[in-house]
């Protein structure tokens, strides 16, 4: 059991969404618009760009969707528009 609690409390809260389940929340600069995002071994990767003139700030969820159903994580990408 304390190596569980140990391994939860070290990890982030994005591989504990991957590796664990759960929902963690990652807010983007200011004007920066998601393009994708993605696993690489326990490391989340996103690509951003620049915020167009008339687009708006929007919200994201990158889900999983496990065989068994157990255990799904998500990350929830929030874009933050004008200051």
């Amino acid at each position: 059991m304390g190596i569980i609690l140990a391994t939860m409390v070290a990890c982030t809260a994005n591989v504990r969404a991957k590796n664990w389940g759960g929902s963690t929340t990652i807010v983007l600069p200011i004007q920066q618009k998601l393009v994708t995002a993605t696993w690489k071994d326990s490391h989340l990767w996103y690509l951003t760009r620049p915020m167009r003139d008339g687009e708006k700030a929007e919200t994201y969820t990158f889900q999983e969707d496990s065989n068994l159903g157990l255990m799904q994580g998500t990350v929830i990408f929030r874009e933050l528009g004008q200051k």
